[in-house]
């Protein structure tokens, strides 16, 4: 199978530029040699026109659209190769693959999507937060998949992230959860804190203690034993949505942290594609452009190991009685 096409929009101040040097800077960490050699293959688009000189200079802005052979899909690198949704002046938006951390934790330790979207599109701004790495907005846990947004200017950085504070930025998740869910819609309004048992975990606290998290939840599709849940958290709080759906008695398949201690989660029938991680993915994002003030919107498509476990459940969905 042939991997999905590699989607990138060429701005306007790209005129008068050579076609490979302008997509260079956006398409992640695709060496120049490669994606002149794509070019001249035939493999790359522009404005929905096949282009074969690499040297082409640009009279105008643009979507473009590379094919990318085998050999780069089965690079070792593609497990840490950020696909850009979006790049303009002011941002970046990628497609962050599981497995990847939103930054390093550490000075020196293993790299995240932020220091190695900057090898390509940075540096970028530091905050003024103190917990915050340069040009993070938001974060994404490691096994988490999907949109992730990075700032590539101060001006830009200070807006998202107030943006993301004041809870202007709709978020939308989708997971596999276990269970057969009550209700097709709801609300969970439940604070979160530290757990003082675990401290590696978050947990729901009585009264006034921890923080407000606030998150509303619809089913999509129903299985037996499991649903599809598209998950809208309007608040930004650490393992939010898995500790909240757990919190429903709707645990994410996969999710080793957070699992019943007084009840066996019924596993995938026998046949089923391995789960190999939770399998929780942001779907979207859409905000005000900290540039423009216009609302945009960044879609990533489901990743190959969730999509194949949801199809296997669509497959094997019992037939409704007679």
């Amino acid at each position: 199978m042939s991997p999905e096409p590699l989607r990138v929009e060429i701005p306007e101040a790209a005129r008068g530029r050579r076609f490979d040097l302008a997509l260079l800077e956006l398409v992640g960490e695709l060496s120049r040699t490669r994606l002149q050699a794509l070019i001249q293959a035939g493999r790359v688009r522009f404005r929905g026109e096949v282009v074969t000189k690499p040297g082409l200079l640009l009279l105008e802005g643009g979507p473009a659209e590379l094919e990318l052979d085998p050999a780069t899909a089965a690079d070792p690198e593609c497990a840490t190769r950020l696909v850009p949704l979006h790049v303009d002046e002011s941002l970046v938006v990628v497609d962050k693959p599981a497995g990847l951390l939103t930054h390093a934790n550490r000075p020196g330790g293993e790299p995240g999507a932020a220091e190695i979207a900057a090898r390509t599109w940075g540096p970028f701004p530091s905050s003024e937060e103190p917990d915050r790495r340069p040009g993070v907005v938001h974060r994404l846990d490691r096994e988490t998949s999907g949109v992730l947004v990075l700032a590539r200017t101060s001006a830009a950085l200070e807006a998202l992230q107030s943006a993301f504070r004041e809870r202007a930025v709709a978020k939308t998740y989708l997971a596999l959860v276990h269970g057969e869910p009550r209700f097709d819609s709801e609300w969970i309004d439940a604070r979160l804190g530290r757990s003082e048992q675990h401290p590696d975990r978050i947990s729901v606290v009585r009264g006034e203690e921890g923080r407000e998290a606030l998150t509303y939840y619809e089913i999509r599709e129903r299985f037996r034993g499991f649903a599809l849940a598209a998950v809208f958290p309007k608040t930004g709080r650490t393992h939010q949505v898995r500790v909240h759906m757990a919190y429903a008695r709707l645990h994410l398949l996969g999710d080793p942290l957070y699992r019943p201690s007084r009840r066996q989660l019924e596993g995938l029938p026998e046949g089923a594609p391995p789960v190999g991680r939770t399998l929780l993915h942001a779907a979207a994002l859409e905000f005000a452009h900290p540039a423009t003030g216009a609302t945009v919107r960044y879609e990533a498509a489901l990743p190959a190991d969730f999509a194949a476990v949801l199809d296997w459940l669509r497959a094997h969905r019992p037939e409704p009685a007679a």
